[in-house]
């Protein structure tokens, strides 16, 4: 091709297809090529539709903001017409989705041509993308290290540029891990902005959220816009925005109140590297006029929240596993699901009703008192990992028992699913790299329905240190 394709973000590449500059197809079949060359060492990609993709391409496109650019699906609660779901287990290896989930729908609708799916652990249950079913997905910077988890197969897509930006989903982490371990964009929206149906018993009572991993802010402007607005049905509507989060970006933020906090909920220290970068990105906010301060202690029971936590996400487990079932003709066997999986599956089937229902009145009572601190600050600076990317192996949801496993990931993570159980909006930015190269990314959180502050914070941060031209040995 006469131009750099992976040089260009997603509207960037939709800007040249309408001037007629570069067609759908060329920017298809540079896609597929890039795919097929670092998939190899990479696993990013676990289904490829380039047959379809090539017909989609060669068709009227929507007259969306991206118009032409090649996208792809996680393949994890996300149904494309004709394509498997795996959700990463070997119990679905068989499923085929019938038709469209809501979102694919408005993706479509926003111009993006479908590619393929990409590579996820077991029912997004791990912060790694390892698993037995789909393999490990490595990461484009250092591909002897994890490239996150559960959107891996994304982040690593799209910081490789294969495409330009990818889905994910988040639980308790799922977008912006990965975003942080591949140098992304990786914004969690405010609880139920994106639309999760016309199924969606899926999302663990609100806690999973979509949206897209990018290289840019206006990327992930620009599909949330497309996406971002309720369903007529939907029971639980966010706030609405003032007005297009793409307007937002270009809009300075003025003089925010940014609270900075390291508390996580093992007191783990953080890595050096990590810490180094938590400090410069402290002390660039303060240089850009925001009022930057400790906050205080958030003042809840770690463990109660977390114990909530696994009472309700274990429930919508076991409902979920009870719904699969049905649809399969049988429930999962041991050989079915891998061991976290099984281990998790088997917790969850145990559950009584009287933990499930102290699970959602001691997460009401405790995300209020997080909310709370709101009222003092606009946004929170936090790291979004304790460390950089670990090696492949480190977490290994196949080898290790489910106690090691979530031991080893608590050493690693827990900045993250606080934000998933208060619904709050939360974003990733790629403001650091370890000294052996990893990207490390910091995070910022929002009040409840406020994404346009965070896109405007956001917008700044890449003007004034922008990472756009930051890529890995692999690029090329």
């Amino acid at each position: 091709m006469a131009f750099d394709y992976a040089s260009y973000d997603a509207l960037g590449l939709a800007h040249l297809v309408r001037r007629r500059q570069i067609s759908p197809l060329e920017l298809l079949e540079e896609a597929i090529a890039r795919i097929e060359r670092h998939n190899p060492k990479l696993n990013a990609v676990v289904y490829k539709a380039y047959d379809e993709a090539r017909k989609t391409a060669l068709s009227k496109l929507p007259e969306g903001p991206f118009k032409g650019v090649p996208f792809l699906i996680k393949d994890i609660s996300m149904p494309v017409k004709g394509w498997p779901m795996t959700n990463g287990s070997a119990y679905l290896r068989n499923y085929v989705s019938p038709e469209d989930g809501e979102l694919t729908r408005r993706y479509r609708a926003s111009g993006v041509v479908l590619v393929g799916k990409t590579n996820t652990p077991e029912f997004g249950i791990p912060g790694t993308t390892e698993g037995r079913h789909l393999g490990i997905c490595r990461n484009p910077w250092n591909p002897d290290h994890s490239s996150g988890g559960s959107s891996g197969g994304a982040a690593a897509a799209v910081a490789s540029g294969m495409v330009p930006m990818a889905h994910g989903s988040d639980g308790l982490g799922s977008i912006r891990i990965p975003s942080a371990q591949c140098g992304l964009v990786g914004l969690k929206p405010t609880q139920y902005r994106n639309p999760g149906g016309p199924d969606d018993r899926g999302r663990a009572h609100g806690f999973i959220l979509d949206h897209v991993l990018t290289r840019t802010v206006r990327d992930s402007a620009a599909m949330l816009d497309c996406t971002g607005y309720p369903e007529d049905d939907a029971p639980y509507a966010p706030l609405a925005k003032a007005r297009p989060y793409l307007e937002e970006i270009e809009t300075p933020p003025g003089r925010l109140r940014i609270a900075i906090s390291t508390e996580n909920p093992l007191n783990y220290t953080l890595h050096p590297d990590v810490q180094a970068t938590f400090d410069a990105t402290a002390k660039l906010l303060e240089n850009l006029g925001h009022h930057v301060f400790p906050m205080k202690p958030f003042g809840i029971d770690w463990r109660a929240l977390y114990r909530a936590q696994a009472c309700v996400s274990g429930a919508m487990m076991a409902a979920s596993m009870s719904d699969w079932a049905a649809v399969l003709g049988r429930e999962p066997a041991e050989d079915d699901l891998e061991p976290l999986a099984w281990a998790s599956y088997r917790a969850s089937k145990a559950l009584t009703g009287e933990q499930v229902g102290w699970g959602l009145q001691t997460l009401r009572l405790l995300t209020r008192k997080i909310l709370a601190h709101w009222r003092e600050f606009d946004v929170l600076l936090s790291p979004v990992t304790i460390t950089p990317a670990p090696e492949i192996g480190f977490l290994d949801p196949i080898n290790l028992d489910s106690k090691e496993f979530n031991r080893r990931q608590g050493r690693v993570f827990g900045f993250t699913p606080t934000f998933n159980m208060t619904g709050q909006p939360s974003m990733s930015l790629p403001l650091g790299q370890s000294k052996t190269g990893l990207p490390i990314g910091m995070m910022f959180t929002g009040r409840y329905g406020d994404e346009a502050t965070l896109f405007r914070l956001a917008a700044q941060l890449e003007q004034v240190q922008p990472w756009i031209g930051r890529k890995p040995k692999l690029w090329n």
